[in-house]
């Protein structure tokens, strides 16, 4: 079993930035695949970014260039630095955990099995 608590979320200006952080409860969070979802207000929940356990990172399109992921498993801590914010990346964000290492599902929610509550990102024009 896995816990992941968010935290860091809060209301920005466009151009700020802001860094999130998942801590993840248990011994094997170097072996997971950590992800990074969102779902703003009447949209589905869509994928933001991924770290594998061997150091694979992934981006949507939305994010690259502005999102940086990171991870450190002497702290069971999972980061998502957001730069550059738009009005459009407001959302609730999500930290997930999916047992699986590599593989192509990264970006499907289905395949995380642990999930945080949510850091709410605000970001005003």
């Amino acid at each position: 079993q896995v816990q992941l608590v968010e935290s860091g979320g809060g209301l920005a200006q466009a151009g700020e930035s802001l860094r999130l952080s998942c801590a993840a409860s248990g011994r094997t969070f170097s072996s997971y695949t950590m992800g990074w979802f969102r779902q703003a207000p009447g949209k589905e929940r869509e994928f933001v970014s991924a770290i594998s356990c061997r150091g694979f990172i992934y981006y949507a399109d939305s994010v690259q260039g502005r999102f940086t992921i990171s991870r450190d498993n002497a702290k069971n801590t999972v980061y998502l630095r957001l730069n550059s914010l738009k009005p459009e990346d407001t959302a609730l964000y999500y930290c997930a955990a999916r047992s699986a290492c590599s593989g192509s599902g990264y970006r499907q929610g289905y395949e995380y099995a642990y999930w945080g509550q949510g850091t709410q990102v605000t970001v005003s024009s």
